[in-house]
C-alpha cells in the first residue's frame, strides 16, 4: 500500500480472470475482470484496447492516485496547497510525475462508495468514472481508506509490473 508521503492512494498487482465475459459492446473498449495478488481485491475496469492491449491470465500493475505529482502536495508561503504546480502537460513542459512510470493513465472522479451490510461489513466497493469508462474496486475498506467520494482520481496501469515498482521505490 502507498505511504502517506505519496499521492498514490491504492496500488496492487492484478491478474486478469476474464475480458468481455458479457460480450464485446464497443470496438475499442473492453471490460476486464481481475483479482489482486496482495490485498484480495476484485476489479472491473473498462479500458481502451488499442492503447493498452491486455490478455486473459496476464498480470498488470494498477495504482490510483490523487495527483500525478511525485511526493506529498506542496504548499506556498500562505500555507495554501499549490494545485497547478505539478500539472501534466502534453507538450512536456510540466514536471515529470507518476505518469512516466506507467503505460496507461486516465483521469476521472470517484462517483460512489458502497458498503455491503450483509455478511462482513468491512467489504466496500468504490466506483469511478473516467470519461465514461468505468471502474469498480471491491474489497476490504482498510485498503481503500484514502479513496474519497467526489475527489478526482488518476488510474495508472502498466503491464511490465517489475519496472513500475522498481522506479516507484527508487524515487
Amino acid at each position: 500500500m502507498a505511504s502517506n508521503a505519496s499521492n498514490i492512494v491504492f496500488d496492487d498487482i492484478f491478474a486478469i480472470n476474464a475480458i468481455d465475459k458479457e460480450g464485446k459492446k464497443f470496438d475499442r473498449v473492453s471490460r476486464l475482470y481481475a483479482h489482486s495478488k496482495n490485498y484480495d481485491m476484485d476489479l472491473t475496469l473498462d479500458y481502451n484496447v488499442e492503447l493498452f492491449p491486455l490478455e486473459k491470465d496476464q498480470s498488470f500493475a494498477l495504482a490510483l492516485a490523487s495527483s500525478l505529482a511525485r511526493g506529498p502536495p506542496t504548499t506556498n508561503d500562505a500555507g495554501e496547497e499549490e494545485k497547478d504546480l505539478d500539472v501534466w502537460r502534453p507538450d512536456g513542459k510540466g514536471r515529470r510525475g507518476l505518469e512516466e512510470d506507467y503505460e496507461y493513465v486516465m483521469y476521472g472522479k470517484q462517483i460512489k462508495v458502497y458498503r455491503f451490510d450483509g455478511g462482513t461489513a468491512e467489504i466496500v466497493t468504490a466506483y469511478a468514472s473516467f470519461g465514461g469508462l468505468l471502474m469498480s474496486l471491491t474489497g476490504s475498506f482498510r485498503h481503500m481508506t484514502s479513496i474519497v467520494l467526489g475527489d478526482p482520481v488518476y488510474i495508472l496501469c502498466a503491464s511490465d509490473v517489475q519496472l513500475v515498482f522498481i522506479s516507484l521505490y527508487e524515487a
